[in-house]
C-alpha cells in the first residue's frame, strides 16, 4: 500500500486515510491506485464490514492534484472511476469522515460514499466551473441524486463551497460532530452498521443503489432478486435463533 493511503482496521471496520496532508490531500495516480486496492480489500475480507475514508491533516481532499494533472496523471482508474470507486463503489457500505475541506474531486470522493459524517466546520464544494471546467468524477452526475436538484445546481454553477451545517439540512451530511470528531462519529456508526447482518446490509445497499435504474414493472422482482437469497441464509436463520434465545447474533456472511 502506498504511503499516500492509510489503512488500518478497527476491529470489522476499516479506516483508509488519504495521508497527503502538505498538498490538502489532493488525488493523483498514486492516491487512486491505493484507494481503489483498499476498496477490494474491504469487499473481499470476510472480517471486514464497513469502511471509513478519510484525509490526514484535518483535511478531507482538496481535489486534483493539478501540478499531477499537468504531467498527464489521473487519479480516474478507467473502468471505475474517480480513485477506483466513484463508478464501481464497494459493495459494502463506505463512510466517509471530513474535516476541513472537501473540494472537487474530493467532493466527489465523497459523493462516492453512502454515508457522510462532518465536522461542523467543514466546507464542501465543486469550484470546477471557476477553471471553465466540470465536475465529471460524479460531482453532476450524482450530487442531484442525493440533494434537491436547486441546491445542486447552486453549488455546480456557481462553484461557491457550502458549510457542512447546510449539508446536513439538505440530506447530504448524515452526523455532525465538533471540529476533530468526524472519524470517532464516523467509526460510531460503522460499529452500528457492523453489527448487523452483513448479507442485509450487502442487500439493501444493492437495493437503494440499484432501484432508480428500475422499471415500475419489474421493480419488485428486480428486489426479490437481491433480498430472497438474504431470508434464505444461515444468517437469516440465525437472526432469528438469536432474538428469540435472548443473545447476540454470530453472523458468518452465508
Amino acid at each position: 500500500m502506498s504511503e499516500k493511503v492509510l489503512i488500518e482496521r478497527h476491529g470489522a471496520v476499516l479506516v483508509i486515510t488519504v495521508n497527503r496532508p502538505a498538498v490538502r490531500n489532493a488525488l493523483d495516480a498514486e492516491v487512486a491506485a491505493a484507494v481503489a486496492a483498499a476498496a477490494d480489500e474491504l469487499d473481499s475480507s470476510p472480517e471486514l464490514r464497513v469502511g471509513v475514508l478519510t484525509g490526514a491533516g484535518g483535511v478531507f481532499s482538496a481535489g486534483m492534484d493539478l501540478k499531477a494533472f499537468q504531467r498527464g496523471e489521473s487519479p480516474s482508474i478507467e473502468g471505475r472511476g474517480l480513485c477506483g470507486i466513484a463508478v464501481t463503489p464497494p459493495r459494502k457500505p463506505l463512510i466517509a469522515a471530513v474535516e476541513g475541506w472537501a473540494l472537487g474531486g474530493g467532493f466527489e470522493l465523497l459523493l462516492a460514499c453512502d454515508l457522510v459524517v462532518a465536522a461542523r466546520t467543514a466546507r464542501l464544494g465543486l469550484p470546477e466551473v471557476k477553471r471553465s471546467l466540470v465536475a465529471r468524477g460524479g460531482g453532476a452526475l450524482q450530487l442531484a441524486d442525493r440533494v434537491p436538484q436547486a441546491v445542486a445546481l447552486e453549488m455546480l454553477l456557481t462553484g461557491e463551497p457550502i458549510s457542512a451545517e447546510r449539508a446536513a439540512l439538505v440530506g447530504l451530511v448524515n452526523r455532525l460532530t465538533e471540529e476533530g470528531g468526524a472519524l470517532a462519529g464516523a467509526l460510531e456508526l460503522a460499529e452500528l452498521i457492523a453489527a448487523n447482518g452483513p448479507l442485509a446490509v450487502a442487500a439493501s445497499k444493492q437495493v437503494v443503489r440499484s432501484a432508480a435504474d428500475w422499471s415500475l414493472t419489474d421493480r419488485w422482482s428486480r428486489q426479490a432478486e437481491i433480498t430472497d437469497p438474504v431470508f434464505a441464509s444461515a444468517d437469516a436463520k440465525e437472526g432469528a435463533a438469536a432474538f428469540t434465545e435472548k443473545r447476540p447474533p454470530v453472523w458468518h456472511g452465508r
